[in-house]
């Protein structure tokens, strides 16, 4: 997908100020407790997501997360397709004083690539 110029300059700038995973760490993260949360629209969650994630897309993200995820030293890898959604989330989570919001580097394809 081709993205704006400023978008694009904001995901950049997002991605590095915040911390990234790895797609292979992605299950022994969520085996030690940590959260992998879409924030893809639930539309593109329910056509495919990383087992046991949860949905939380990006437009409401700010003002639900907290219900869901009141501690905020969690451990949260938001993912979308990619990186670019992934990593802003991530930032604004950082934002919100998530202490370990990361976000995974490469979103769900590079994940779904680790069993192809």
């Amino acid at each position: 997908m081709q993205y704006t110029n400023k978008f694009q300059a904001m995901a950049d700038a997002a991605r590095a100020r915040v911390q990234s995973v790895q797609a292979s760490d992605v299950d022994s993260l969520m085996a030690d407790g940590a959260i992998a949360l879409d924030i893809r629209d639930p539309d593109e969650h329910a056509a495919g997501h990383i087992s046991g994630s949860q949905n939380l897309s990006r437009g409401k993200l700010e003002m639900l997360v907290e219900g869901r995820i009141p501690e905020l030293d969690t451990k949260i890898m938001c993912y979308c397709n990619a990186n670019n959604r992934g990593a802003l989330s991530a930032a604004a989570l950082v934002d919100m004083g998530y202490i370990n919001a990361t976000y995974i580097e490469g979103g769900l394809n590079a994940y779904k690539a680790l069993s192809a």
